[in-house]
This record gives structure tokens, C-alpha cells and sequence, in this order.
């Protein structure tokens, strides 16, 4: 009888391990743990905190805690200890959640995990409840073939999706706690599902809050229409100025020209992930991907006025509206704030009352994928996905916890890889995760713990990368399943 190889081994393991994996996923799905109390109850997030922890305890991880934040949320922290000179990793995923939006939309309830063409559909099922079930998935596949070769340490932030910085706040007061060589943030995603992915940029944001006021209070539009100011009409002209006739960006001295070097995103793929109706243009000039990881974007998230059904005849003295700017590695989002209020403040027409606050950022980020860490992880990317070989994108989105982890932790392997390829549609409506990308990254995860355990063992010394590399690239230890 011949014995299965080390990645066949894994890959029935973890296969047998996804009607649990799936279970387990819907018990997660049904916390409505969206961090706004404003929105849902607080009790919802607390309870996934605690389901999440019993789950950590069930899986013998040790000093598993509640981690009271100090924007009020609960991260999740466990650990688990490797063999003697084991490097230690740390896994991250996130356990609230966007909330839901119109969930009359849903073509099922979204907060109950649904599986419909191929796909399990419920909010957070990839981003990011399915990238904790994503870290289980692959730590007992490893339990179960020999053992876990690295030390771990897994943390399952409450706020990632409010941006309140909890948990950055958290680890800045307590820098020993998520200490580690090597980190994988499971909250990326494959360009498409199939094609390993790893992200190797971020860009950065600045949420404002805009608000214009023009009168003492809302006039009949018949009685005053034509002279007095409209606050609604003055914004609109605000938002406007933002954009050029093809639609890029544009804020008065912010760069928007970058050039991405790497994968490239093609237009078809594009339009039919995003969902682009026939006949209606993409906005920006240069390639797909020069638009999605090197330039700036602005995107006018939400405005208050009055909704059409019930709206009344009047001219409007106020109106607010929240704008999110993204910007690239290279640009400082302090600097890039600043150039948008000066740019909406000198927008305004009519002389209008403005007033713009800066009500969330985050810094733009960038890994060196040439480190060691990626060597492991293309080799078992390689493995997973027979036939394909790792490549390295960027993310239009922030997780701003990374950089706090950079510069905690400066000699730390950084490796974004996650659930949320285009068709997931995270954020959206009938968001929904691939169980066979499930499959597949838990077990890419699981070569790389075995890969990077071994690379550690061989050549401890991190300062020599090109000897890591030649040494990975040599060895050829992990054969297809």
C-alpha cells in the first residue's frame, strides 16, 4: 500500500473536515455582530466573542482571552505553543461584520448561512468569519498529520469593519502579546477564485464628513426657488468638482499618475466581477489595476437628504455627506486629508457655510514579497492550486491594523492571503464564500506552516533572504496531492 504524500495527507484531511467547517460557519454567520450598537445590539458581538473563544479552548489553544479594547469592542486572543525553536506565527482574522444593508435584497436571509450554486452565502462568510474557519481548518488538518510544526498565535479582532482601532490601540499598549516571526492576515483575497493570490499593497483612506448649510431652515421651493441657496445643490456641485469628465479623481495636489507593475486586472474580468452594466463606461484612465491599487479614488459613500418617498416641496438649508478618499502606498494620508478639505472648502458655490471633519483613516501598506516567508508560501500556493503558480496583486481596501503590526513588530513576515475574491462581493448584498477556495487556503496554509517551519529550521539567520530562497527553491519537499 503506498503511503499518500505529506500534501495528499492534508488534502483528504481537510476534506473530511468541511461539513464541520460548514457548520461551524453557519453558527458564526448568525451573530449579527455588526460593531455599531446604533445599528444592532452590542450582545451580538459579545456573543460571537464568546463562541469564538469556547472554539479557541475547544482547539487546546492556551491563555485564550477576551480582549477588552479600548473603542469598547472584544478582540479574541489564544495561543498555542510549538516545538523547541519553532518560529511562532500569528493568524488574523476579524469576527464582526459589515452590516447587512437593505436585506430585503438578500435572495436569502443574510445573517443565515445558505448554500445556493455551489456557494454558502450569509454575511461575514468570507469577510472575514470564513478566515477564522479558514486558520481551524488548516491548524487540524496539521493536528492530525503529525502535528502543528510552528508555534501559534491566533487573534480575532471585534471592530475591524468600524475602524475604530481597537485592537491596533490594544497591541500598542500591549506589544509582547502579538509578537511573532511571521504573520498571516487571512482578510485578502484571490484576484479570481483558482488564481493564488497574494496581496502586497493596500491603500490607505480618509473618511470626511462633509456638511453645507445655506439657511436658517428648509423655504417653499415655489415661494423662494431660483434665489435662495439650495445646501443640497451646493453639495452636489462639491462632490462633483471630485471627479474629471472621465471620471478620475481629482483633489487640487494629490499625485493620481501611479503605474502598477505587477498582475494585471483585465477589463472583461473586471466588468463582469464588478457587475458593470452593457453600455455603461469605467471610470479613470490606465490600466485596471494602475486605477484599483495605484492612484487615488474617491467614493461618495452615503449623502442625508430627503428620501424621494415623502419628500416635500422645499428648498434644502442643509446637507452632510460622507466621502472616503483611497490612496496608494507612497502617499501620506494626513497630507492626502488635508488636500481634500482645502479641495471641498474651495469648492463650495455661493459663499455656502462648510464644515469638513476627518472621521476615520488609515495608512496605505507594503509587504516585501521577496522575503523568505513568500518563498514558503509560493511553494505551497504551487501545491494547493496544481497547475498555478502565486501572484502578487494589490487591495484597493485598508486594514490598518497591519501597520501598526509592521512597526511593532519591524523584523515580522507580513502575508495577506483571504476569502475575498470578486465573486464573494464582500460589503454587498448576498455576499458569499467559495467552499472550494475554503478548501484549498486552508490547505495552502497548512503547507506553509509546514514549509516556513522547515525553511526556519534550516536557515535561521533572516538576514540572509537570498539564502532562504535558494534553499526553498532546492528542496522540493512538498510534492503535489
Amino acid at each position: 500500500m503506498t503511503t499518500p504524500s505529506p500534501a495528499t495527507a492534508l488534502a483528504e484531511t481537510i476534506a473530511s473536515l468541511m461539513p464541520r467547517a460548514r457548520t461551524e460557519l453557519a453558527e458564526l454567520v448568525a451573530f449579527r455582530s455588526v460593531a455599531d450598537p446604533a445599528q444592532f445590539p452590542k450582545s451580538e458581538c459579545e456573543a460571537a466573542a464568546k463562541w469564538v473563544a469556547d472554539l479557541l479552548r475547544a482547539e487546546g489553544f492556551r491563555d485564550v482571552a477576551l480582549l477588552d479594547t479600548p473603542d469598547g469592542t472584544q478582540s479574541v486572543y489564544g495561543c498555542l505553543p510549538g516545538p523547541a525553536d519553532a518560529p511562532t506565527v500569528l493568524l488574523y482574522a476579524h469576527y464582526d461584520v459589515q452590516p447587512p444593508l437593505d436585506e430585503s435584497a438578500w435572495l436569502s436571509p443574510p445573517f443565515e448561512l445558505t448554500e445556493r450554486d455551489g456557494r454558502w452565502y450569509g454575511r461575514g462568510a468570507a469577510d472575514c468569519k470564513g478566515g477564522l474557519i479558514m486558520h481551524m481548518l488548516a491548524l487540524r488538518a496539521l493536528k492530525a498529520n503529525g502535528g502543528i510544526p510552528v508555534g501559534v498565535k491566533v487573534v480575532v479582532e471585534g471592530s475591524e469593519e468600524q475602524g475604530t482601532g481597537g485592537l491596533q490601540q490594544y497591541a500598542e499598549q500591549h506589544p509582547e502579546l502579538l509578537s511573532a516571526d511571521t504573520i498571516v492576515i487571512g482578510d485578502a483575497g484571490n484576484l479570481r477564485a483558482g488564481l493564488p493570490t497574494v496581496t502586497a499593497t493596500l491603500r490607505g483612506m480618509a473618511l470626511m464628513r462633509v456638511e453645507v448649510n445655506t439657511l436658517e431652515g428648509n423655504l417653499h421651493s415655489g415661494q423662494f426657488g431660483g434665489a435662495a441657496p439650495d445646501a443640497l445643490a451646493a453639495l452636489i456641485r462639491v462632490l462633483d468638482s471630485l471627479r474629471d469628465e472621465d471620471g478620475s479623481t481629482t483633489v487640487e495636489g494629490l499625485a493620481a499618475d501611479g503605474v502598477w507593475e505587477g498582475l494585471q486586472y483585465q477589463e472583461e474580468s473586471f466588468r463582469r466581477d464588478a457587475g458593470v452594466l452593457e453600455g455603461v463606461a469605467l471610470t479613470g484612465g490606465g490600466t485596471i489595476a494602475d486605477r484599483l491599487w495605484a492612484r487615488p479614488s474617491v467614493t461618495v459613500l452615503g449623502i442625508d437628504c430627503p428620501p424621494v418617498t415623502g419628500a416635500t416641496a422645499s428648498i434644502q438649508a442643509f446637507a452632510c455627506a460622507l466621502v472616503s478618499l483611497r490612496v496608494p502606498p507612497g502617499t501620506e494620508v494626513v497630507e492626502a486629508a488635508a488636500l481634500l478639505t482645502a479641495h471641498l472648502e474651495a469648492k463650495v458655490p455661493w459663499g455656502a457655510r462648510v464644515a469638513v471633519e476627518q472621521v476615520g483613516q488609515g495608512q496605505p501598506f507594503q509587504v516585501d514579497t521577496t522575503s523568505p516567508a513568500y518563498t514558503s508560501m509560493a511553494q505551497a500556493m504551487r501545491v494547493a492550486y496544481p497547475g498555478e503558480e502565486m501572484q502578487v496583486a494589490g487591495q484597493g481596501f485598508s486594514i490598518p491594523l497591519c501597520n501598526t503590526l509592521a512597526s511593532l513588530y519591524p523584523k515580522a513576515e507580513i502575508l495577506l492571503i483571504g476569502l475575498n475574491e470578486p465573486k464573494a462581493q464582500i460589503h454587498g448584498v448576498n455576499e458569499s464564500v467559495s467552499p472550494q477556495e475554503l478548501e484549498r487556503l486552508s490547505l495552502t496554509e497548512a503547507l506553509f506552516l509546514i514549509g516556513y517551519a522547515d525553511l526556519k529550521r534550516s536557515c535561521p539567520d533572516q538576514s540572509d533572504e537570498g539564502q532562504h530562497r535558494d534553499l526553498a527553491l532546492s528542496r522540493g519537499g512538498l510534492s503535489g496531492p
